[in-house]
Formats: structure tokens, sequence, C-alpha cells
């Protein structure tokens, strides 16, 4: 602040103006009468800021004098249209008198790759390596499995609590698939998948929730509550969206560092409802920084429906606020989640700039096993998401039609993902 006050003409003569109107005095007498005419003017505050006399306090808007000729300069007229040059960008006036609608039209629309069926909707669409493909598949099931059986394991009391993923296998696989070991992940707590995808063996999975001596945080964290330095994946959270303006501030400093990598972090609708999330987004878009915002918007907050949170369509418009692109995808559909996060994050490197992806799924099981959402929430809703909406059977049917998997295949993967789950908890127990 010092540097730029000496180095502000404008700024030195409003000071010298103000020292100027001050009368200092060493004297007692001058001192008496000053305070005097100074309790004189507390009691009459029209007196004390509104007449001519000198007065010992003074109020004055200090600015560069680049800010000063930018707002004091008159508007542009241009033709028949007058263009106000202002802080943040050209406006143009208008005689016309309109509010913004406060919601569009037509909604935006949501990108996808496959059908319910597994079937491609359009032929153009972004193909994916088939190896890469089938372990995306094979992760889905052993991410589905693990959460299955370790769910079983907290009602049996073997483990304190749990959190699933189950209908959003996905969002977890297919996401981290379309990242690089080099970008860093700031998650909430459903996002097992990302760490299981870049090498977090079940073992790992399962000291953590255990709380053993073989867990990296050695019991100090609530079961599914993981983090990995070596992997790059930030330690989880309770507190919600808190990792928001910390995977910012990480971008920023990839950034400036020149790495050619990125950020990335998710977030549910309940956690758009808070304060990190708008001051993240803020931050994000002005700094110009590569990080993904991933929502995860499943419909629910816990118990609170997306219907008492807020009345704007859906997280995708609120990047644009912001200054951000912004994308509505498919959350069940394993190749719209890949094709678009890999697009995100080529955006976000090369173009240094933030992308905020809105990811439409289900939480098709409880919040955690704290939670009954059958209290809150119509079975039917519940059991049509799971059995119509399942992305796993969905990217399975893709897999088949292009020749990738078959019956055998999925018979022998079941088989054995359940009995490593069960051997290595077995092996805890």
């Amino acid at each position: 602040m010092a540097l730029h006050l000496s180095k502000s003409a404008r700024i030195m003569k409003l000071k010298m103006g103000f020292l100027g109107t001050t009368n200092f005095s060493s004297s007692s007498g001058n001192s008496l009468q000053n305070k005097r005419s100074l309790s004189e003017n507390r009691k009459s505050p029209a007196s004390f800021l509104c007449d001519n006399r000198p007065t010992l306090f003074s109020t004055r808007r200090l600015c560069s004098v680049e800010a000063d000729n930018r707002l004091c300069s008159p508007h542009k007229v241009v033709g028949d249209s007058q263009l106000l040059n202002f802080p943040g960008g050209i406006v143009k006036f208008t005689p016309e008198l309109n509010f913004l609608a406060w919601s569009r039209e037509e909604r935006v629309h949501c990108y996808r790759v496959l059908d319910d069926n597994g079937l491609p909707i359009s032929r153009d669409y972004v193909q994916i390596d088939k190896d890469i493909a089938v372990k995306m598949y094979r992760d889905m099931v052993r991410l589905q499995t693990m959460d299955t059986i370790f769910y079983e394991s907290q009602r049996q009391g073997r483990i304190s609590f749990y959190v699933t993923a189950i209908g959003e296998e996905a969002i977890n696989i297919a996401s981290a698939a379309a990242l690089s070991m080099d970008d860093i992940v700031f998650p909430q707590y459903r996002e097992a998948g990302v760490l299981l995808w870049r090498g977090f063996t079940l073992q790992d999975f399962a000291n953590q929730c255990f709380g053993n001596k073989g867990d990296n945080g050695k019991g100090r964290q609530m079961p599914a509550h993981y983090g990995s330095n070596k992997l790059n994946y930030i330690t989880i959270a309770s507190t919600v969206a808190t990792q928001i303006p910390h995977a910012v501030g990480a971008a920023y400093s990839l950034k400036m560092d020149g790495k050619d990598a990125c950020t990335i972090t998710y977030f549910g609708d309940g956690g758009t409802s808070t304060g990190d999330f708008h001051a993240g987004l803020n931050f994000a878009a002005v700094m110009e920084v590569p990080v993904i915002f991933f929502c995860r918007n499943n419909g629910w907050a816990i118990s609170t429906p997306v219907s008492d949170q807020f009345r704007s369509d859906g997280i995708v418009v609120r990047g644009q606020g912001y200054g951000i692109r912004s994308i509505r995808i498919d959350g069940n559909d394993a190749l719209a989640v890949f094709t678009a996060v890999r697009a995100a994050r080529k955006m976000a490197i090369h173009e240094s700039r933030p992308v905020l992806i809105e990811a439409l799924t289900y939480r098709a099981g409880h919040h955690s096993t704290s939670d009954d959402s059958s209290k809150y929430r119509p079975i039917e809703e519940i059991e049509w998401w799971r059995v119509a909406q399942d992305p796993v059977v969905r990217f399975r049917k893709w897999l088949q039609g292009q020749g990738l998997w078959n019956s055998q295949s999925e018979n022998e993967l079941r088989d054995y993902a359940r009995q490593e789950v069960v051997i290595t908890c077995f092996e805890l127990d």
C-alpha cells in the first residue's frame, strides 16, 4: 500500500489537501478551542457534516490514477447507441425497461452419449480406448461390491460408519479415468472410486475403515475419510464444501509454477448452498486458475430436496453468473462423464480457466449408515433409479454391444470382486 501511495501523484495531492484543511497546533488554547468545536459539532450532526468551517475529520475517496480515469471518463457515443466504459467492461445503454427473467424459458440441455439401453444416441462421439473402457467397468463393479459389503460390515458392528456411492459409480470412475495422476483431487466424501482408480488398494480402504495400524491416518479420521499424498488425493473432510476454496488455491499454485496439471473438486448439490462454493467460483474466475468444479447433483442434500434449496435451473447456470464455462451432463452415462471431464481438463490447463460441470444423477443408497432415506423419499422413486438408471448396467450394455464384454466375463468379475472384499475384511476382523 505504501508503494502505491508514493507513486500516485493524485493521491499525494489529496493527502496534502486533507492536511491543509486540518488545523494542528501545539498551543493549549487552540487545542482547547478545537476540542470545544468538536464537542459542539457532535451535538449537531448537521453542522458537523455540513458547515463551511475547517473540521478535524474529513472523508475522501482515494483511488489510483488509472482507476480515476476509468471511473470518471465520460461514456462513449457510437452512432445511435451509447456505450459506457465501465471498469468491468463496455456496457450498452437501452431505453427499454427489461428485467432479466428469473429463469430460462427452457432448461439447460443435458449432454449424454448413451441412452438408457447403452446405445449411442449419435454416431459422432469421442472414441475411448478399449483397455481403458474395460478397466472403467471393472472398477465400477469393484466399487459397487466394496460399498455393498462395507455397508453390511457397519450394520454388523465391524466398523462404526460408512458412506456409499451406489448409483454414482460412473461419476467416480469415469471422471478419474479422464484425469492425469498429476492432477490434484479435492474430494467430498462420495469419491472413493476416484481413489480406487488411482491405485488405492482394497487393503488400504479396509485399513482406513477399520482404523488399524495399517491406516495412513492411524485411525485418527472417521471411516470412509480417505487420503493419499502419493496419489494426489487430499484427505476428506466432513465439513461440507470447505475443499472448494482449497482446490482453487492449489490450482493457483499450479498456474504460478507453470505445471501441466489442474485441480478438481467434487461436491454435491447441498455444497452449492454454502458460502465456500460461491467464494471459490468467484476467486477461480477472477484469478483464471485451472480448476474443475464437479457437482454431483443427486437431487438431495441428505433429506433436503433441491426444490427447497434454490429456484435456479440447477447448478450449471451459476457458473455463467461468475463468468465460468459450464456444462450439464448425464452423470449416469460413463462415456458422457469421461468425455466432458477430459474436455474440461484440456480447457482448464491450456486456457488457464475454471470449468463447472453439473452431473445429474441420483443417490440410490442412503446418505450414510446414519441415515434412513425411506423416511423422506418415496421407495418407488429410489427403486426406479436403482433399476432403470443403474450406470453400471448401462455401461455394461455398451461394452457388450462393442464386443468387449460377455456373460462369462461378467460372472468371473463378480465372483472375484466379492471374494476380494470378503477375504480382506475377514483378515482384519
